[in-house]
């Protein structure tokens, strides 16, 4: 053991040792050693900061001289230029993509104002065939995914040249990726380099390995504050998070400061797209009693479907359960 480990561990261990009980020393351990401050999550993620997960290197693209194929089970093949895709009539949105792997108040989920092209009139253009069924995209390094052709004429699915104002970001899919509202981030594919209609279901990378074709993200939401294991020592104490259901829109928070027993009713704010994560908050009467509280939120979306409390893996179809922070209260006059 480090000299400075050594050190801190008999500071703990002395610490420990002044209390009678060990429920009070097991107390001071959390407040003073495991405690973290509230977090702060921007309604917008600058683009620095957007979560970055990537099947492999990301790869060497120009504008120039990079087009985009679209061909398969259509009646007019295209390809369009870098210059013929910001030619096109734009759309901006904002949308919140979610990796599948990203645990509940996990980091993998940003929030983002995209700007492109409506992928339903391109294909549009292109004319599916009858039979068509899946719309596959496929990236300039070899990552392939598909969406069912309902998902891309219907849900208002994009591809996507500017992020947050700027240019498309290499790391984030420059030229051109893909943005499917309420689908996870596996299905947002980046790179893009030809878009095919089949008349098959197509599994994607990922598919092949088990997980989920679906791939609906779930309805989340999490606690920012207060931090775990902090102190709260006011008669009021605003608690505050996020929320997140895909494509659907949130209808209603509600948190329990009692570990699930009761649950109240929390404030959602206006947001601009149902396919983005919405702040909320509820304003607490804080007990004036020491002791500790666990505190939870469940989230619901304007179609009904309520947060599972389920504590489940991302393998196959994306985590579940509910967000809880210990807390302590102090007693007041």
């Amino acid at each position: 053991m480090k000299r400075r480990s050594f050190i801190k561990a008999g500071e703990l261990g002395l610490s420990l040792a002044l209390f009678s009980r060990p429920a009070e020393g097991a107390t001071f351990f959390l407040k003073h050693y495991l405690s973290r401050p509230p977090k702060e999550t921007p309604f917008y993620t600058p683009n620095q900061d957007f979560y970055i997960v990537n099947y492999a290197r990301p790869p060497e693209l120009k504008a120039e001289g990079w087009s985009l194929r679209i061909a398969g089970n259509v009646k007019r093949p295209l390809e369009l230029s870098y210059t013929d895709i910001l030619a096109r009539p734009p759309i901006e949105r904002v949308v919140t993509l979610e990796c599948i792997d990203n645990e509940v108040s996990g980091d993998l989920i940003s929030n983002a104002l995209w700007k492109g092209v409506s992928l339903r009139r391109l294909l549009e253009e292109a004319g599916p065939g009858p039979t068509a069924q899946d719309v596959v995209m496929y990236a300039a390094d070899d990552y392939s995914e598909s969406i069912t052709l309902d998902r891309a004429m219907n849900y208002e699915a994009f591809l996507a040249y500017q992020m947050n104002g700027e240019t498309l970001p290499k790391v984030h899919g420059f030229p051109l990726r893909a943005v499917a509202p309420g689908l996870y981030g596996i299905k947002n594919v980046k790179w893009l380099s030809r878009i095919e209609l089949v008349d098959y279901d197509y599994k994607g990378y990922w598919q092949q390995r088990g997980w989920t074709d679906d791939g609906q993200i779930k309805v989340t939401s999490w606690i920012d504050a207060p931090g775990a294991y902090n102190t709260i020592n006011t008669n009021t104490y605003t608690i505050r998070g996020m929320a997140f259901s895909g494509g659907t829109g949130i209808g209603e928070v509600s948190v329990s400061t009692d570990g699930g027993r009761s649950w109240e009713k929390a404030e959602i704010e206006t947001v601009p797209s149902l396919s983005c994560w919405v702040p909320w908050r509820f304003e607490w009467r804080v007990p004036s009693l020491s002791q500790s509280v666990e505190i939870k939120a469940r989230a619901t979306d304007k179609i009904g479907r309520t947060q599972s409390p389920l504590l489940a893996g991302a393998f196959p179809d994306g985590t579940s359960g509910l967000h809880s922070v210990v807390a302590f209260t102090e007693s007041r006059p």
